[in-house]
């Protein structure tokens, strides 16, 4: 009787796994790709092989004199995106080490936890409007303020704002940062943080030379959910931003609603590529599939 080779059952196993991760994710990019290609009139779509769609995004982009619109754009992503990873991932870090090294009792942990995901128990968006009655110009910031004699008159850039964007997205997107890195920590060895202190390391040099470099893939792996996210987001900065700031994701949404569909995949094709770029900058400061 012959016996299947032990490898058989493994591709079985993943073959489901790897339908659905063609059918929805490879498919629909492919399909992305290729209507990036077509032609578009204000009445038709045309299936024939063009570049005009990229040559339109980036048209204008050769005057030195004057930035264009896509590469402030982009700017102003890029902006977002480094504000957000570099806040969320202070307060990722700091309450992940909080979790981790200062919390001993199992169920302490898992209950500070759960209180860290009570705002995934409602939507985004519900989540975004709360921001409103607190950082809005009736407010309750702006009121405090006043009624406190602090300042005379209501505080415009609470809200509709720049500052109301990263409010947002730190508020949204921290526990992303969480998640991974107390994972990391957790997998520590904490002989390691008391042989840091019999050594004569302070608590500082121990977290900066002991548990950043341990704490390494998680912080590697929040990075990628936290830059990922908000370089696609057009929700937070539409609803927050008072539809006054632009973004690729943005630009992407409102060409979509007019029907241009060959220039919204040419944007978000670049969008793709430049993000799977960043991705593969972060995935070369660590091999994640060893370390995990």
């Amino acid at each position: 009787m012959k016996h299947k080779p032990a490898g058989a059952s493994a591709w079985l196993q993943a073959t489901p796994f790897t339908l659905v991760f063609l059918v929805f994710l490879v498919l629909p990019l492919m399909l992305v790709a290729a209507v990036s290609f077509w032609k578009a009139t204000d009445y038709e779509l045309i299936p024939a092989f063009s570049l005009q769609n990229y040559i339109d995004v980036w048209s204008g982009c050769t005057n030195t004199a004057d930035m264009c619109v896509t590469l402030k754009t982009y700017l102003s992503t890029f902006k977002f995106c480094f504000l957000v990873w570099l806040i969320t991932l202070v307060i990722g870090f700091a309450v992940a080490y909080f979790l981790a090294f200062h919390i001993r009792s199992v169920g302490a942990q898992t209950l500070l936890f759960i209180i860290c995901t009570v705002p995934f128990w409602t939507s985004n968006v519900i989540r975004m409007v709360s921001w409103v009655p607190l950082l809005g110009r009736n407010g309750v910031i702006n009121q405090g303020l006043m009624g406190a004699g602090l300042i005379d008159s209501p505080i415009e850039w609470l809200l509709f704002s720049n500052f109301s964007v990263v409010v947002a997205f730190v508020h949204l997107y921290t526990m992303f940062m969480i998640v991974p890195i107390f994972n990391s920590m957790m997998r520590i060895d904490r002989a390691l943080i008391e042989a840091a202190r019999d050594c004569g390391a302070s608590g500082w040099q121990t977290v900066w030379s002991v548990v950043v470099p341990l704490s390494r893939t998680g912080i590697i792996i929040g990075s990628i959910f936290v830059i990922t996210i908000v370089m696609g987001d057009f929700v937070t900065i539409g609803v927050m931003g008072g539809q006054q700031i632009a973004s690729v994701g943005k630009i992407i949404q409102v060409q979509t609603s007019y029907l241009q569909f060959p220039m919204a995949a040419a944007n978000a094709v670049i969008l793709l590529l430049i993000t799977l770029m960043m991705i593969f900058g972060l995935t070369r400061l660590v091999d994640i599939r060893k370390e995990l």
